[in-house]
């Protein structure tokens, strides 16, 4: 009996927490929302974490990419032999590129690489009372320090996510005309013949998602940290954890409404 009390009051301890979590996570996002528009808009804080965010994850999305539709392409061509319909190789490796491989493993990458950094950083001045700092002269620190990173995010991740799903589309082509010995004419026919608008929007919503998703958890757990360099490693590995699992768990959710309603 005692031994189920103890783990009732556990559940409901955790239960707690995690609602004070997503809580504290809805304030954070309304406050960036109300900064997002506020005047002025520092171009060049922006331009500049683009080139972190953007030009610095094209190698690692370049080499992930291509590999990725490389696999996709023979791992395909496993079962697609035996029916005798190699054609459709194509067509399987462009659509899951755009409408699910793209978005989401540049969203994992951008959160690998960027979302702890950005955690780190934002960190880093929280422990070291830069931040407060910031706001001793009247500066508030999401409108300074998170909301450039925000449109960033948002800008960087969408280019990103075009960029990968032409890069697997490349990688496909490369196994499936060298290697597969597809006709060109016949594998650009049906890499391009059965995409629709519908499936290039729902790619781009995904990559809108998930760099919301990036920005405010790494920046969140960043303005969170206590416990100095301790506490910065502890909320980077925090903010990379969860940038994981709400990437795949909004992807879900997100697959489920186009799939019932995006049509």
């Amino acid at each position: 009996m005692l031994k189920i009390k103890k783990w009732l009051v556990a559940l409901g301890n955790g239960a707690i927490e995690f609602l004070r979590y997503i809580g504290s996570l809805t304030v954070f996002l309304s406050e960036i929302a109300f900064w997002l528009f506020h005047p002025p808009l520092r171009v060049k804080q922006v331009i500049r974490q683009a080139e972190k965010i953007g030009v610095s994850s094209l190698p690692i999305v370049t080499l992930i990419s291509l590999f990725t539709g490389m696999v996709l392409a023979l791992q395909s061509a496993y079962q697609m032999q035996k029916i005798q319909a190699e054609m459709y190789i194509a067509s399987l490796v462009a659509l899951s590129m755009i409408r699910e491989l793209g978005p989401v493993l540049t969203a994992l990458i951008v959160a690998g690489r960027c979302g702890a950094a950005i955690t780190a950083e934002i960190g880093a001045m929280k422990v070291t009372e830069q931040i407060d700092a910031l706001e001793t002269l009247a500066t508030n620190p999401i409108n300074y320090l998170v909301v450039p990173k925000f449109w960033a995010l948002l800008f960087s991740l969408t280019v990103l996510t075009v960029y990968s799903a032409f890069v697997g589309i490349l990688g496909g082509y490369i196994v499936g005309v060298y290697k597969l010995h597809i006709p060109h004419h016949m594998y650009m026919k049906m890499t391009f013949e059965p995409l629709t608008q519908s499936d290039m929007r729902n790619g781009l919503y995904k990559s809108v998602v998930f760099a919301i998703v990036i920005c405010v958890i790494s920046s969140f757990e960043g303005m969170r940290t206590q416990g100095g360099a301790e506490g910065v490693g502890k909320a980077t590995t925090s903010s990379v954890v969860r940038s994981f699992v709400l990437i795949i768990a909004c992807d879900c959710l997100l697959t489920a409404f186009m799939y019932f309603f995006g049509r």
